[in-house]
Order: C-alpha cells, then sequence, then structure tokens
C-alpha cells in the first residue's frame, strides 16, 4: 500500500492504495464522490474528467499516488455553500443536460478551460471539449452554456 495525501474540493486528505489504484476509483470508492463518472475506461469518452492542479485531467488515466501532494477538484466541489457554479446553472439553463451521465466530465473539462481562457469563441470552446464524448446531444447546448458563461449571460 501507498500512503498519499490529495486535497480534494478543498479538504485535505490523507489515505492509503495499491500503486496500481486509478484516481477514479479512488475518488469513487475510497472518498465516496460518485460524481466522477466511470465510463469506456479507455480515456476515450472523458466521463471521468476531474480538475487537478487547474488541468482537465481524465481520471482513469491517472494513478492515485500521481495525484499525491495535488489538488482535485470533482463535480462535487464546484457548488459553493449550497449555491450551483455559474457553469451549472448555466447548463440547466441552456439545456446541456441529457441523461446526466457525462455531464460531470463536461462541467470539469469546462471549468479547467473557462477558469485558463475566460473570453473564448466557439471554435475555442469546441476544440477544448472535444475530449468529451456524449451520446444524447449534438453538443450546441454545451458549446451554449459555456459561452453565456463566458459572456457574463448566466
Amino acid at each position: 500500500m501507498t500512503d498519499i495525501t490529495v486535497t480534494v474540493n478543498g479538504v485535505s486528505r490523507a489515505v492509503s492504495c495499491s500503486p496500481s489504484t486509478l484516481l477514479v476509483h479512488l475518488l469513487r470508492e475510497e472518498l465516496q464522490l460518485t460524481g466522477t463518472h466511470v465510463g469506456c475506461d479507455t480515456s476515450h469518452c472523458g466521463a471521468c474528467t476531474v480538475v487537478m492542479d487547474g488541468r482537465a485531467v481524465k481520471s482513469c488515466t491517472v494513478l492515485a499516488p500521481q495525484a499525491h501532494g495535488r489538488s482535485v477538484t470533482t463535480v462535487e466541489g464546484l457548488a459553493e455553500d449550497g449555491r450551483l457554479d455559474p457553469l451549472q446553472e448555466a447548463f440547466a439553463d441552456h439545456f446541456a443536460l441529457q441523461c446526466g451521465f457525462c455531464t460531470s466530465g463536461f462541467l470539469m473539462a469546462a471549468k479547467a478551460f473557462l477558469d485558463t481562457n475566460p473570453s473564448p469563441d466557439e471554435e475555442q470552446v469546441r476544440k477544448a471539449i472535444s475530449g468529451n464524448l456524449c451520446r444524447c446531444t449534438g453538443y450546441q447546448h454545451i458549446v451554449d452554456a459555456m459561452l453565456a458563461v463566458a459572456e457574463g449571460t448566466t
């Protein structure tokens, strides 16, 4: 077993895990943060996307020990004091939610992108979410929601 300390959603967590434990499994099984979904297990779908040290990462491709000493934000960490993050509000307002399975991954990819690119154009937004797949939508509502947050209209 490997002892690691990782800050998850602003809280420092000390855990023991196998060196081969994936971050997605640590989050879901050890820390009970089930908003991060396991989709394809091959890094293609993006349902497991979290923000680590300000960058969107697919947690099915990160070993938990690699998160030692780092800061990880999951979808559960977006809301503050019971108030939804503007991205969460925009996804609801712009109908960017369908079945919801991919939503947490899209939200986290969008969060990391908009935090570093606060005034993107549509092409940049589409490129930023190109690593996330949704089986229910044509992506336009997701793009609209992200652009609304960037424009401050949500």
